[in-house]
């Protein structure tokens, strides 16, 4: 729907923060991925569609504590404070190139990290694209030590 600006405002704010760090800052990092929509539609791509595919797994991420009264008395406990949500999807996209009469159709297999504060039902997302295990566990360092994230594939639609 080229409503491309709703995966910036989306994004996970520690990726996100993260991400403008290593770039030279958040001004820097929002041009960046305004011109991607731009790049886009310079170069013929758009997107015909990107849902859900497969099973999602889930994780208990953002350590905190809560303290309970456990016999008249305050017992500090470690709870986790997030869901972290490996979401596998499939998107199509569509190549108009110059010369050719056909358009090309790549399928993209790849995720998404859904992210949302326990208490909460607003999800924050981080593109698995160019996503690595260390990336994800330098933000969540209680993932499970054996995590293996879903694979990425394109391939020309038939």
């Amino acid at each position: 729907m080229g409503r491309y600006q709703v995966a910036v405002e989306r994004m996970n704010p520690l990726w996100k923060e993260r991400t403008a760090n290593r770039i030279g800052g958040m001004k820097k990092l929002e041009e960046q991925l305004a011109g991607v929509a731009q790049q886009m539609v310079q170069q013929g791509i758009s997107m015909i569609s990107f849902k859900p595919q497969g099973a999602p797994r889930s994780f208990e991420v953002g350590p905190g504590k809560k303290v309970e009264k456990v016999n008249g008395v305050e017992v500090e406990n470690l709870i986790f404070t997030k869901w972290l949500v490996l979401v596998p999807t499939a998107t199509k996209f569509r190549i108009i190139r110059k010369g050719e009469t056909r358009p090309l159709v790549i399928d993209s297999i790849g995720f998404q990290i859904a992210i949302s504060d326990k208490s909460r039902n607003e999800w924050s997302f981080i593109d698995g694209s160019g996503l690595t295990v260390n990336d994800l566990r330098g933000l969540f360092g209680t993932l499970p030590q054996d995590l293996q994230l879903p694979l990425l594939e394109k391939r020309e639609s038939r």
